[in-house]
């Protein structure tokens, strides 16, 4: 039971107590003895007629005020019904309001998190991008720098070996040309043994041969032997001798080096007897 139908109940049973006590009060009750005085006698039936319209007066008024307080309670209680009704709506907008207020804090939440992610991800990424740029540029720049510095080594190297191969020209051509002037003076001096060794075999006159002279080819093999003599010109008696004094002198001398005797293998003399 309701606190506000208990209230209504308890109300409801103390006017009926209260009805029935006047009921038997008025028909129970002996009037205390009065002071004889001059009045007129009262008739007991128009007394009770008045008691009971009375009573019946109070019950109406005790089922008015009960109607009353019903409807009292009723709306009360419908008040209250009301204003839980109104507090429940107004506990759950609120807590809608916290559920939507904590569901947007998380969606901000989630999405500063994406965010977030996405930022440090995007970083990485550009770090990623500018190490790599750094790498690449430096392996470039090493590569040019290699590739510059093997052009400047080829280059070098070119140089180098070019005064290398030049000096070396030049030095050969001084050693040839030393060796020719060498083998030139060796032939020479053996082109003047060999016309030594003809002049010493050779029988002079004086009177037929002075300020005369005779110019003669000698072919000769590497051991010294005379393959061949051809006069080219000169007076004949002296032509003559100079054929007899190559033929008694045997083999000539010669070099034993091959290039100066390839220079003496056909060696031209001339021969001019001297006289004091």
């Amino acid at each position: 039971m309701t606190p506000f139908a208990k209230a209504l109940s308890i109300s409801f049973g103390c006017h009926l107590v209260l009805a029935a006590f006047l009921l038997f009060a008025n028909f129970s009750f002996t009037p205390k003895p009065t002071p004889n005085v001059n009045v007129a006698p009262v008739e007991p039936i128009k007394a009770v007629v008045v008691e009971r319209k009375e009573i019946e007066q109070q019950l109406n008024k005790i089922r008015e005020d009960k109607a009353a307080e019903q409807r009292r309670v009723a709306a009360a209680e419908k008040a209250r019904r009301d204003k839980a009704r109104k507090a429940e709506l107004a506990k759950k907008r609120k807590e809608e309001k916290a559920r939507q207020r904590k569901k947007e804090q998380e969606r901000l939440a989630l999405e500063a998190k994406k965010k977030k992610a996405a930022e440090e991800k995007a970083r990485r990424e550009a770090e990623a991008k500018r190490r790599k740029k750094l790498e690449d540029d430096k392996r470039k720049k090493a590569a040019e720098e290699k590739a510059r510095k093997e052009r400047e080594d080829k280059a070098r190297k070119e140089r180098l070996a070019k005064e290398k191969a030049e000096k070396a020209a030049k030095e050969q051509a001084a050693r040839q040309q030393a060796r020719q002037r060498q083998v030139v003076s060796e032939r020479d001096k053996f082109a003047s043994l060999i016309k030594h060794v003809i002049t010493s075999n050779l029988l002079t006159d004086k009177a037929t041969m002075q300020g005369k002279s005779c110019r003669v080819k000698i072919n000769l093999s590497p051991s010294g032997y005379v393959i061949n003599v051809t006069t080219l010109g000169g007076d004949q008696v002296i032509c003559r001798a100079t054929l007899n004094a190559i033929k008694q002198s045997g083999n000539l001398p010669v070099s034993k080096d091959p290039e100066v005797f390839e220079l003496m293998r056909e060696i031209s003399l001339t021969v001019a007897p001297e006289f004091n």
